[in-house]
């Protein structure tokens, strides 16, 4: 199963992370299918970007988001763009 999750990226105490599309089974930040955005949580806002086409085309070919990605996800309003096509 594809899963939409985080892969930590950054030097030591300064984490950065890209959403990717990756194998369930694969590491953290090991393999993945394809790259849709990216989440650097040190600013203040934390910056947020996505390519939301992409993430909708991966969740109708029945990829799941892991919990912070969901949550990311109904933040910005792609879960309910996704349910009102």
């Amino acid at each position: 199963m594809l899963r939409i999750r985080l892969r930590r990226v950054g030097a030591k105490k300064q984490p950065s992370y890209r959403i990717v599309v990756a194998d369930s089974r694969a590491p953290r930040d090991g393999a993945f299918v394809e790259q849709v955005g990216h989440y650097n949580p040190l600013t203040d806002p934390p910056t947020i970007t996505l390519d939301e086409d992409k993430v909708v085309k991966w969740l109708r070919q029945g990829a799941q988001p892991s919990e912070p990605v969901e949550r990311m996800l109904k933040k910005m309003g792609t879960l309910e763009r996704l349910k009102g096509q």
